[in-house]
């Protein structure tokens, strides 16, 4: 298990210590993001007109609706992923199969090749007799 990590970062113009198993680096992403939202909510007045309480929670359920949606979107991706996974299974046995057909036509031309090379020689060797056989 990782250590614990502090890091102070900076969260709606205050100086706030954070604390958790991820990097610092994460945690100062994790305040980015926190300060984006607060800007982006910022500039509206009719949030900015809200008392404090209230744009807390209006903030909360803007970040879970993020979340929920990144959630969702993950979900249609890894059942993409998994079709997907699917799809190359099907691909890979069907190559499989062709290269078995394949090996067996190969194998079974090469045995008509075999039978026509014999048929050559004894159609060679019956012409041979017949000259004979005619003088």
């Amino acid at each position: 298990m990782s250590s614990k990590t502090e890091a102070e970062v900076i969260i709606g113009g205050k100086i706030i210590t954070l604390s958790g198993y991820e990097s610092e680096e994460y945690l100062q992403k994790v305040a980015s993001y926190i300060n984006s939202k607060l800007e982006e909510f910022g500039r509206l007045d009719s949030f900015r007109m809200q008392p404090a309480d209230k744009r807390s929670v209006l903030m909360q359920l803007n970040i879970a609706d993020d979340y929920f949606k990144a959630k969702k979107q993950i979900d249609i991706l890894n059942e993409e992923l998994q079709n997907k996974e699917k799809e190359l299974y099907n691909l890979k046995h069907e190559l499989i199969a062709s290269q078995i057909k394949l090996e067996t036509l190969d194998k079974h031309v090469k045995e008509l090749q075999n039978e026509k090379h014999e048929d050559a020689k004894k159609i060679v060797r019956l012409e041979t007799e017949l000259k004979e056989h005619n003088k």
